[in-house]
């Protein structure tokens, strides 16, 4: 079996991650295409909008072979190490061949020489960082002008998109990690990733999910013809959670020290939210006082989910340097024998039973507890029950 691997949220899956699902199948020239798809918290600190099972099982029903689970622990965290997370359970399946990404330019080899330039970091880029970060800018930005003053012949692009950025972290996690995995950048069609109008067909998940909220039959009318059949009666029901509200209660509830060791926490970050939580209780105000040139919207919201589902940047290093595992949420009824052959000759053990958790060494264990908390909060709020263990076939 030969796979073509893709990381993923579909939050929600919309036509754009159907097409793109087809050009994996077209261009990866494998049999096999395989999602790895972020739990029930998103990369941007949000909550999902459909449980993780039923997302997997739109995936599998538009052109998926299989979905597996990536760790809260690396879904709701910075690009890099979201990227590095991936890319190490990716790599540990000698079947997965090829890693697609959806880009907005740039080709395979744009986006190897960028990661392969931004893996130095020697005196002189050490040096002009620091200046660079005494700006004010925030670390990512600071480190991707160091590396364009580094290098003039980079492609400027890759590091100024979303989707770009995330191409070159993948490429970047790969050469690190001597994987053998190739990169398949595609080019996306339709809106912007963080484009909130809505097309004729090919909108972006930012825009899908306005839409769920707004009472405009124009984008009622618009939503159907950006979703496949299936998503849009799952999505019909749809009510936004507690979820913002939860956190800040999560901030108030937990100590200085314990908000500290989160993955984004730095600079005395903690103090600064509890204070402007205290002078302001509302999600969205808080955002506007806290978010500034040094700390970004993405980080403070990942910031809050970080310390509403307990994620320590300790637990997430030890899980990015262990063993871990495949856990399969949705796999198509004809691939299960062939998948799961394939994936029992990689290095992690693969979770489709509550059982098979008994296979799982201590950092593992830590890591899939960690998912089971972080489903166990996703289902209080949604008011909803769903089996956290059995994999489901279609």
């Amino acid at each position: 079996m030969k796979i073509c691997a893709v990381i993923c949220e579909y939050n929600p899956f919309h036509n754009g991650h159907k097409y793109q699902l087809g050009e994996i199948r077209r261009l990866s020239g494998c049999d096999t295409v395989l999602c790895l798809m972020s739990g029930d918290f998103t990369q941007r600190g949000e909550i999902a909008v459909l449980d993780k099972f039923t997302r997997a099982r739109h995936a599998v029903e538009n052109g998926a072979d299989a979905v597996l689970e990536l760790p809260v622990s690396f879904s709701v965290a910075p690009a890099e190490l979201f990227a590095s997370g991936a890319v190490h359970i990716l790599s540990s399946s000698p079947a997965v061949a090829c890693l697609a990404f959806g880009c907005e330019s740039g080709t395979k080899a744009d986006f190897l020489a960028a990661a392969k330039a931004s893996l130095c970091e020697d005196k002189p880029f050490k040096a002009l960082l620091k200046e660079n970060m005494k700006s004010g800018a925030s670390y990512v930005k600071a480190r991707t002008e160091t590396l364009l003053a580094l290098n003039r012949d980079l492609d400027g692009s890759l590091f100024s998109s979303p989707n770009n950025i995330l191409g070159v972290e993948y490429c970047r996690a790969l050469l690190a990690q001597g994987s053998a995995i190739e990169p398949l950048p595609i080019p996306r069609v339709g809106g912007g990733y963080a484009d909130e109008r809505l097309f004729a067909e090919f909108s972006s998940a930012a825009a899908i999910r306005a839409a769920l909220l707004s009472n405009s039959r124009k984008e009622k009318r618009l939503l159907k013809e950006n979703l496949p059949a299936g998503v849009l009666g799952d999505l019909e029901s749809y009510c936004p959670t507690s979820f913002k509200t939860a956190t800040l209660l999560a901030m108030l509830s937990k100590t200085p020290e314990e908000i500290a060791r989160c993955t984004d926490c730095s600079e005395g970050l903690e103090n600064r939210l509890r204070a402007a939580i205290r002078s302001c209780p509302d999600y969205d105000a808080v955002l506007e006082k806290v978010v500034s040139k040094r700390y970004t919207l993405s980080r403070i919201k990942r910031l809050l989910a970080q310390n509403f589902l307990s994620l320590s940047k300790k637990e997430t290093l030890e899980a990015l340097r262990s063993p871990l595992y495949y856990r399969a949420l949705c796999v198509k009824a004809e691939k299960k024998e062939a998948l799961f052959s394939a994936l029992s000759q990689g290095a992690f053990p693969l979770l489709a039973r509550k059982s098979d958790v008994s296979l799982l060494k201590r950092a593992a264990l830590n890591c899939h507890e960690i998912d089971l908390r972080a489903g166990d909060l996703f289902n209080i709020l949604s008011k909803i029950s769903v089996n956290p263990h059995e994999t489901l076939f279609v």
